[in-house]
C-alpha cells in the first residue's frame, strides 16, 4: 500500500495535502505537482512510502532542481512511484543509459530466461543498490539530520519526519 502528501511550508506554518500520483510519470512532473501546491516559492516536500518497505522525500524549493532522498533504492526500484524517484543521476548512470540498444544485444538463443550464466542480480552498472540513494541532508535545515534519516525505518518514517517538523496532526489529517 503507497500514500504520499505533499507538505508546503507557508508563513502560517505547515500544510498538508495527500495526492495522487496516477498522473505522475517523471520527476518533473512530481516537481511541478509540488510547486503548484504552494502560491508562493515555499519549501514543498513530497513524503512517499510504501508500506514496511521503503519511503522517499523529495524537497522542491522554488524552481531549484529537486532534492530528493530514497531508503532503499532496491526496494523503491521494484514500484512505479519508486521509479519516478530513482533517476539516472541519483543512481549514479549516465543519463539514458537504463536501455540496450538493440543492434548491440547479443541473441544467441538465451534471451527467453537462462543466460547460460550466473545472473547476480545487483552486481551490473546497472544494478540498483540495497539501501539509501541520494541527499541524506535534505531536511538538515528542517530539524531532520542525515543520521536521523538514514536510522528511520520505512513503517514510521513520514510520522517520525512529520513530528521533526512539527507537521505531524497536518499530516494525520491527510492520512
Amino acid at each position: 500500500m503507497y500514500f504520499a502528501a505533499l507538505l508546503a511550508r507557508t508563513e502560517d506554518g505547515w500544510e498538508a495535502s495527500d495526492t495522487e500520483l496516477d498522473d505522475v510519470e517523471t520527476l518533473a512532473d512530481l516537481a511541478d505537482l509540488a510547486r503548484e501546491a504552494t502560491a508562493e516559492e515555499d519549501t514543498v516536500l513530497v513524503l512517499i512510502e510504501q508500506e514496511d518497505a521503503w519511503f522517499g522525500v523529495v524537497r522542491v524549493d522554488g524552481e531549484e532542481d529537486p532534492r530528493i532522498y530514497v531508503s532503499d533504492a532496491a526496494a523503491a526500484a521494484r514500484s512505479s512511484y519508486g521509479e519516478i524517484l530513482l533517476t539516472d543521476e541519483l543512481l549514479g548512470r549516465e543519463p539514458g543509459g537504463d536501455g540496450a540498444d538493440l543492434d548491440s544485444l547479443d541473441l544467441d538463443g538465451t534471451e527467453d530466461g537462462d543466460s547460460g550464466e550466473d545472473d547476480d542480480e545487483g552486481t551490473g552498472p546497472d544494478a540498483v543498490p540495497h539501501g539509501p540513494v541520494g541527499d541524506a541532508e535534505v531536511l538538515d535545515d528542517l530539524g531532520v539530520g542525515e543520521k536521523e534519516l538514514r536510522s528511520l525505518d520505512a513503517d514510521d518514517a513520514l510520522t517520525a519526519i512529520a513530528e521533526a517538523l512539527g507537521a505531524s496532526e497536518v499530516l494525520e489529517t491527510v492520512r
